[in-house]
């Protein structure tokens, strides 16, 4: 599972990272230490874009802004966002609310980081899982639309898979990375099959720091730099 991760780059880096253009507009949130369900998120996405009359335009990757916590377009209201942060890989292709927009409506969520809490001797240490050189993770994502009164809410969940290596010791769950390599076909939005993209590379996996940091990431209420910081567990 990924329930809280870090995103500390403004959407012109990430931009730049990604070979994308902004489309963040005025909507794009700050550095965030402390992502927790339903905040503001960036997300990398390959669409036309949305003013394109002619229908004749390339598609264009860019950076753009989501909430966190998938809703389908077809939900009576936003209330399941926090319940829908996550999308399993081994059922995505299957299930209801996921399938559609796996097929159509793919992302890349950038992360510095993301944190897991692992049980120990009655108490939770909190871990946060970076290559640590600054270079973000991507997190395969879905994303779809939910409208009222013609007002679109724009929402993703980041996709997980089963913990592999050193992971296993932190939490059986965690996001499912995509290497560079994968990128251009993961956000395709013509290629309607991405049943041979929700595979692990454990090149990135081998390459994570387990970083031990502060409990104050339990609280929503801390954000700061300093929860990035490794602490010493002896």
């Amino acid at each position: 599972m990924c329930g809280r991760y870090a995103s500390t780059k403004d959407p012109a880096l990430l931009a730049a990272e990604f070979d994308a253009v902004d489309g963040t507009g005025d909507e794009a949130p700050g550095a965030d230490y402390n992502i927790a369900p339903t905040k503001h998120v960036m997300a990398v996405v390959e669409r036309k874009p949305a003013d394109d009359e002619s229908g004749e335009a390339e598609v264009e990757r860019s950076v753009r802004v989501m909430r966190w916590g998938l809703v389908p377009h077809w939900a009576k209201d936003l209330s399941g966002a926090a319940k829908m942060i996550n999308a399993r890989a081994e059922t995505i292709l299957t299930k209801p609310a996921f399938k559609q927009s796996v097929t159509k409506r793919r992302c890349i969520i950038p992360a510095a980081g993301w944190y897991e809490w692992k049980a120990a001797e009655g108490r939770k240490q909190p871990y946060f899982m970076t290559l640590g050189d600054d270079t973000s993770l991507a997190m395969a994502g879905i994303w779809s639309v939910w409208w009222k009164d013609d007002v679109p809410t724009v929402t993703c969940a980041v996709i997980t898979m089963d913990s592999l290596g050193a992971l296993t010791d932190v939490h059986n769950r965690m996001p499912l990375l995509l290497p560079q390599d994968r990128w251009s076909a993961w956000l395709d939005p013509t290629a309607l099959d991405p049943s041979e993209l929700l595979t692990p590379d454990e090149s990135i996996i081998e390459a994570l720091e387990l970083r031990p940091v502060s409990t104050a990431v339990g609280s929503v209420k801390n954000n700061d730099p300093s929860l990035l910081e490794r602490v010493d567990l002896s």
